[in-house]
């Protein structure tokens, strides 16, 4: 996801859960499963909601056109029975399931799908998730008020609606399937207005039962749900205001099944070591720790030195750090996302060979720098490995430790930070799509003041076969389209505008009565739990 679900993510700890041993042919339908939290949810809105606790809660109470086929990355259509794409791939055409019922009980038609990607758009709404649309045609008139509507949606029948783009987007099937473009009824956010969030209506597999602010929410299956045999348990309880210390206890006892803010830091390695009765499973995310070097700013500007800072880091050292909560990285993709490259080895920790590289480029003495960093634990201590690898080949990075605001603001800007450490702030896919590694952070459209290319990289061949491969959107060309990511990627670590260090992995617990296939717990999209797919072992 983006910066928002990024800091939070990194903030509490790595989310993750674990299979009981029940296999699928033993599932039953019902039981509940108790959730702890410590915070309240801000709003179940899927128009608004982007962080990680509310994410996957939103997935199970609205559906899209598109998701993902459970634990995995992999499209599949949802409310639309089927699709098709024109021969250029600016127009997509869906067929939505007859049948399907609103919780209100009203049937959806494909008048609700434009209403509700329109509402996202309209700028009143204030959604987060406007820009992903902003290649459907009309939508600068409808962000500017110039026009009602999205010119690029066509209702062809109450079974049917149309899409035209501005331009090919081998994207856009991922984006019918983000939260943003779940569908809701138009009486229902006209009836709660802004309170909407609190009162949501959807198609999903559970419905809203309860919401006692700062004390629980309570999901119940839907029994109109048009999905057979989905979900599996009668009821979810999310137990707000739990301290997470606490919660750990009363996993520990059994009183509750989930952890919704993951293991406690302080008492990971011990958990670990130690887990009891609980299950622990480990699971990766489409997620990158990384070092930026601004390309335009002196020394950073030769390659020779941005490839020697990728050799003198030491990621071994500093994924002990965080107590091995995440694997080496040595690319800008993590591991599970489409069009990482398997067989790219990445720059060596090699500090000999970067001092000669430095020598090369003219500094054999070395150089002063900035590295900033977010002044939230741990990354502070990361930048002081950084900064002590640094210093073993003649490199003096003298810490900027800042608010995350005022990192952010750096970074936006050209001449603003030579080098940052992306830790808090890095980027966490916002769907599964090796494009969403590349335009908002490597791009040249978000080497731009306020953008998030910290970098400032910009390589105009690169750019040009980016575009290229986003216009790739027949589905059966998947592979071509990802081996063409992964040949950008491994050329853009070639010019070295990044050191990437770590891929964060997600650790948490659960009881041993709940159960469900590993992937479903540490889902790279329903973040952090498909909780649709789970059930309860002990339903007689």
């Amino acid at each position: 996801m983006r910066k928002t679900l990024a800091a939070l993510a990194a903030g509490v700890g790595l989310l993750a859960l674990a299979s009981a041993a029940a296999a699928q042919t033993d599932v039953k339908q019902g039981g509940e499963m108790i959730v702890t939290y410590k915070d309240d949810v801000s709003t179940l809105d899927p128009a608004i909601g982007y962080d990680w606790q509310n994410w996957s809660m939103i997935k199970s109470l609205f559906d899209g056109l598109m998701d993902y086929e459970p634990g995995t990355t992999t499209l599949t259509p949802d409310l639309a029975e089927s699709f098709g794409i024109s021969p250029d791939g600016t127009v997509f055409t869906f067929k939505l399931r007859p049948g399907v019922k609103f919780h209100n009980g009203r049937e959806l038609v494909a008048e609700d799908v434009k209403y509700s990607i329109e509402r996202v758009v309209r700028p009143e709404t204030q959604s987060p998730g406007a820009g992903f649309f902003s290649t459907i045609k009309g939508f600068d008139e409808l962000q500017s008020g110039a026009a009602a509507e999205l010119s690029g949606i066509r209702v062809i029948d109450p079974l049917t609606v149309e899409f035209t783009l501005s331009q090919p987007d081998a994207t856009f099937l991922h984006k019918m399937a983000l939260n943003f473009s779940h569908v809701v009824p138009k009486e229902a956010v006209e009836e709660f207005g802004p309170d909407f969030g609190r009162h949501p209506v959807g198609t999903g597999a559970f419905r809203l039962a309860e919401w006692t602010l700062g004390q629980r929410v309570v999901f119940e299956r839907n029994p109109d749900h048009w999905k057979a045999g989905v979900p599996k348990l009668d009821t979810i309880s999310f137990e707000i205001g739990q301290e997470p210390n606490v919660a750990l206890l009363r996993l520990q006892r059994g009183e509750v099944d989930v952890l919704g803010d993951g293991i406690p830091p302080a008492q990971f390695l011990q958990v670990k070591a130690n887990p009891g009765d609980a299950r622990i499973v480990e699971g990766g995310q489409l997620q990158t720790g990384y070092v930026t070097m601004n390309v335009t700013m002196p020394p950073f500007d030769d390659v020779r030195v941005r490839q020697a800072v990728n050799m003198a880091i030491n990621k071994d050292r500093i994924v002990q750090i965080i107590n091995g909560r995440a694997v080496p990285a040595n690319q800008p993709l993590p591991p599970s996302m489409p069009g990482y490259a398997k067989d790219y080895e990445g720059y060596p920790f090699d500090p000999e060979g970067a001092k000669k590289l430095l020598a090369e480029a003219g500094h054999a003495d070395g150089f002063e720098t900035e590295l900033f960093v977010y002044n939230t634990d741990p990354n502070p201590r990361i930048a002081q490995a950084i900064q002590q690898d640094l210093s073993e080949i003649g490199i003096k990075a003298n810490i900027q430790s800042l608010a995350q605001a005022n990192v952010i603001a750096a970074g936006g800007e050209k001449q603003g930070a030579p080098m940052i450490w992306s830790g808090g702030m890095g980027w966490i896919a916002d769907f599964p799509d090796p494009s969403n590694f590349y335009g908002p952070i490597l791009g040249c459209g978000g080497a731009v003041a306020g953008g998030w290319n910290w970098s400032w990289y910009c390589n105009e061949d690169i750019e040009k076969r980016a575009v290229a491969a986003d216009a790739m959107v027949d589905p059966a060309k998947q592979a071509e389209r990802e081996a063409a990511w992964s040949s950008i990627f491994v050329d853009i670590m070639k010019d070295a505008p990044w050191a990437p260090i770590f891929n964060e992995q997600r650790f948490t617990m659960h009881s041993p009565r709940i159960g469900g296939e590993d992937a479903l717990f540490v889902d790279p999209v329903h973040i952090p739990i498909a909780y649709d797919h789970v059930w309860a072992t002990d339903v007689q």
